[in-house]
């Protein structure tokens, strides 16, 4: 059986209208067109649908009951037809992020918040993982894109990469606030918040201050920076991290910020990266995402 929706249609306008002329004239159509669409549905379903008594098309019974089934099946394609408008548009759908803790507390919610402000149909998914983690979902196609720390080439990864600088936050009311520039020197015996001792950039701030024959005073530990902006905003410390959490702090207390960010020297730098999984197609709406994201950390 071979049925065709110009059919359906036809028929559920003569059935609405009781006529094939009002039909036609509705479907913008001639008259005969529409009398011959008719006679072809009626010949592929193998049973007569309407009885021509003095001009007038009488439904049958079991055309009302195909008009049940038309109407259904109409009404079903023209919501898969304003969905996929939609999709199209990238006014609907799911998009799964996986982002590393110094980003998802502010950082990428905003950006989230601008994506989604005029998209309602749209809905995230955001999972704050460390960055070896967010590496894992997205090769294994898990998430849509993925924010962490720059991880070795793989092949399941596309790889996006950024540089960013670190920076030394320091309480406003510090003495340390009102210079341009500080160093492992201005910085010798100070307490300071930096990541754990594993973590790549602290070694690099640690070589920082044996070149540099300053005392390093490691007083807090964090496996993640986040926890040091609360320990310099209650001035017990000093904390050097990257300015992707510096970007997170701004827009958390905009307002009245009470952490001034200051360039650190030596230059140490902190690779952050959007990646996205390679062995899939991007999805248009993640790929909109991810330019956004992309655009706002070249901005930064």
């Amino acid at each position: 059986m071979d049925i065709s929706l110009r059919q359906l249609r036809a028929f559920r306008e003569v059935m609405r209208l009781g006529s094939i002329s009002e039909a036609a004239r509705t479907l913008s159509r001639t008259q005969p067109t529409v009398s011959t669409t008719i006679a072809n549905l009626e010949r592929e379903l193998g049973f007569v649908l309407f009885e021509r008594q003095k001009g007038r098309m009488v439904p049958t019974p079991e055309a009302h009951y195909f008009l049940e089934e038309s109407v259904f099946v109409l009404d079903r394609l023209n919501l898969f037809s304003r969905t996929m408008r939609q999709i199209g548009d990238m006014n609907k759908g799911t998009l799964k992020i996986a982002c590393l803790p110094a980003a998802s507390t502010f950082l990428l919610p905003r950006e989230i918040v601008k994506f989604t402000k005029d998209r309602p149909d749209v809905s995230v998914s955001l999972l704050m993982r460390s960055s070896a983690i967010v590496e894992e979902l997205v090769a294994s196609q898990q998430v849509d894109i993925g924010f962490a720390e720059t991880p070795e080439p793989r092949s399941t990864l596309d790889i996006q990469n950024f540089e960013f600088d670190c920076i030394c936050a320091v309480h406003v009311d510090n003495p340390l606030a009102s210079k341009k520039m500080i160093t492992p020197q201005d910085l010798d015996g100070i307490p300071l918040a930096a990541l754990s001792r594993e973590h790549p950039m602290n070694h690099a701030i640690t070589k920082a201050f044996d070149d540099a024959g300053s005392r390093m005073f490691h007083k807090f530990d964090l496996q993640t920076a986040h926890p040091a902006l609360e320990l310099v905003e209650n001035n017990i410390c000093c904390a050097i991290f990257s300015t992707i959490t510096a970007a997170s702090y701004k827009i958390y207390r905009f307002e009245k910020p009470s952490i001034v960010f200051i360039p650190f020297s030596p230059g140490i730098k902190s690779s952050i990266s959007v990646i996205t999984p390679a062995q899939r197609p991007q999805s248009m709406l993640a790929r909109a995402f991810f330019d956004q994201l992309v655009e706002e950390l070249e901005r930064i």
